[in-house]
């Protein structure tokens, strides 16, 4: 049993906000047919200019632990609202909007999300949104951008750090990416401009021949992205989690844009179908289960 299996030969799975289709499992259902070259590997060449970016980065990072002390209580309010602001530049933008296209949003939401993804510094949502689709598509593959098995420095930063692997750069040129390419939201910010220890650590309650996993700690610190089992099992599902808002502030994010009127449409799958695979495919770690 593998990811494809999510997809349940496409039956609709109705919810308040939306429906599950056959337009929502495109280019993040696992791909069965592909086989890994034979061979040597090719060898890693080290992007020196990244090195040191993220070098500096984190030497800043570091600096700035020491000088929290003598903050002023606004300053430090101000970087927990940009760390949040920018988390869900990625969490319910890059990820969820962009990459899985979960939920449908209103163009101000869209703009706010792509400022707020560009506070992140991780890319720009093309390129997040396409490497994310490889990922789910070829997921621990020589075609995963950021391959679990080659390591957690590698699945966590290493992988940029690097050259990318030939499959990768092959299998993303391949991706059908026009809903990307139209949005002008998504093409100004490229003008302009949460995936190791998920992989590793953690149970797999609904799917165990898989490696992603739910990780409570990657949940909370990247606010909802760490139920990485069921979200790789079901990744058309806005809320990447059966729990809902449960652990989960993006969640709680989109549904208060649905709201206001900025988001709709959210797909969701239906609690029978949960079950039905927590039965047939997971660890036995489920509470229900």
């Amino acid at each position: 049993m593998t990811e494809t299996e999510t997809l349940e030969k496409r039956q609709p799975h109705k919810s308040s906000n939306g429906d599950v289709g056959s337009d929502t499992a495109r280019d993040d259902a696992f791909d069965h047919t592909y086989k890994e070259k034979e061979g040597p590997k090719p060898p890693r060449i080290i992007v020196w200019r990244n090195v040191i970016m993220m070098s500096l980065l984190h030497l800043g990072a570091v600096y700035g632990i020491f000088l929290i002390p003598s903050a002023a209580p606004l300053t430090l309010l101000w970087s927990v609202l940009c760390f949040l602001i920018s988390a869900l530049g990625i969490t319910a933008g890059a990820h969820r909007l962009w990459s899985h296209r979960t939920y449908k949003a209103s163009l101000p939401l869209r703009i706010f999300l792509a400022f707020a993804n560009s506070m992140a510094f991780e890319n720009d949502i093309f390129e997040w949104a396409r490497d994310h689709r490889v990922h789910h598509k070829y997921s621990e593959t020589d075609a995963d951008p950021h391959n679990a098995r080659r390591g957690f420095f590698f699945a966590h930063i290493g992988w940029l750090l690097v050259r990318k692997h030939p499959d990768v750069i092959e299998k993303g040129r391949k991706l059908e990416l026009t809903d990307l390419l139209s949005d002008k939201v998504v093409m100004f910010q490229r003008s302009w401009l949460v995936n190791s220890a998920a992989h590793m650590w953690g149970n797999r309650p609904y799917d165990k021949s898989i490696n992603p996993r739910e990780n409570r700690f990657v949940t909370f610190s990247a606010i909802g992205e760490g139920f990485h089992n069921y979200h790789h099992t079901f990744p058309y599902d806005y809320a990447t989690s059966e729990y809902g808002c449960k652990l989960n502030l993006t969640t709680c994010f989109i549904d208060f844009m649905c709201f206001l009127g900025l988001a709709w449409d959210c797909k969701r799958v239906s609690r029978e179908a949960v079950l039905s695979r927590i039965q047939r495919t997971g660890d036995g770690s489920h509470r229900s289960g």
